[in-house]
Formats: structure tokens, C-alpha cells, sequence
């Protein structure tokens, strides 16, 4: 079993100012649900890892975010694929919680769930945070350009960190899940 570990907002839905707050906030980016499905029809399975502040800035509830995730699993099970799993952070960056990437905690629990090692996993992600978290655990980072992949970008370009040299790049997930699948 391969896990491939994908942050959510800006890697596989539309980047909200403010942050996605309900379902029909929720849109999920061009090629990102059949990237998914395409994936896990491939024997992938997917795992979530997002941070979620939202619900600590009670900005919405978890209902809401449930919702959201509902929507999310329906869209690629539609699509011929499955979600394995979804693990969020619900904390604030003022809560110094072992959860919130760039700290490992989603990806250890994540380890824990599936009874394996992430190490040499792909953890796809559009933020620093994402690939930090991504090698701290020994994953394999790859940055999107979608969400504030691009920003995210333009910072390793101006700002070198030696521990993420081996950060992969692609344009969207779909464009990721095509070079894995190939």
C-alpha cells in the first residue's frame, strides 16, 4: 500500500481569501478530482492533511467542515476513486499544538491509522509549511503552483533551504498525478 499525502486548500480546491468556510465555498481546482480518482484507481491511497484554523477561529463548525469533506469524497468517488482518509488540525497557530504542519503530528497520525511509514511518500502541498512538515517526516515534497504554490515558489527562490532542494514541482495535482501514473 502506497499512501500519497496531499494538503487541501490550494492543492485540490480553490484557494478562498479567508479560508474555505461552508460547502458551496468548497470548489475544488481544475484536474484535481480526477488527478484523485486516477490515483487511487491506480492503488493509491490518499490521504488528507490540512490545517484547519477555521474551526479554532470559529469562522465555522465542525459540521461545516464535515460538509465540506462530504462533498470532496462524493466529487472523486464519482470519479471512480476514494479518499482513504481525511486528518485535519483544527487548532490556531497561538495554540503551539503538535498537529499544525509544519509540525508531523497529522503525518504520525496518519502513520498510526495505516499502520506504516510515510518515509518516501509523496506530500503534495502549495505552502512552505507543506514541505517542511513533508521533510521532517522523510516524505517526498512536491509543490504545486495552484494556491500559493507560486508564492511559496518565488520564497525557496529567494530564500534557499538546504532540506528542501529535493522539492519536486509541477504546475497542478493533475499534472503530478500524470507523472506518477506514467
Amino acid at each position: 500500500m502506497t499512501i500519497i499525502v496531499l494538503d487541501r486548500d490550494g492543492v485540490i480546491n480553490r484557494e478562498v481569501e479567508g479560508g474555505c468556510r461552508s460547502a458551496d465555498d468548497w470548489v475544488p481546482l481544475p484536474g484535481s478530482i480526477e488527478a484523485m480518482a486516477g490515483l487511487s484507481q491506480a492503488g493509491y491511497q490518499l490521504a488528507i492533511a490540512t490545517n484547519q484554523p477555521g474551526l479554532a477561529r470559529g469562522w465555522f463548525d465542525l459540521d461545516d467542515l464535515e460538509a465540506m469533506h462530504a462533498k470532496m469524497r462524493a466529487l472523486v468517488e464519482d470519479a471512480g476513486g476514494e479518499v482513504a482518509a481525511i486528518f485535519y488540525c483544527p487548532h490556531d497557530d497561538a495554540d503551539n499544538c503538535r498537529c499544525r504542519k509544519p509540525a508531523t503530528g497529522l503525518l504520525d497520525v496518519i502513520e498510526a491509522e495505516f499502520d506504516t511509514s510515510l518515509h518516501d511518500c509523496y506530500f503534495v502541498g502549495d505552502r512552505p509549511r507543506d514541505l517542511q512538515a513533508a521533510v521532517a517526516k522523510g516524505c517526498k515534497p512536491v509543490l504545486v503552483r495552484t494556491g500559493r504554490g507560486e508564492e511559496t515558489l518565488q520564497q525557496l527562490v529567494s530564500n534557499p533551504d538546504e532540506a528542501l532542494v529535493q522539492t519536486a514541482l509541477f504546475d497542478d495535482l493533475l499534472q503530478f498525478s500524470r507523472f506518477v501514473l506514467q
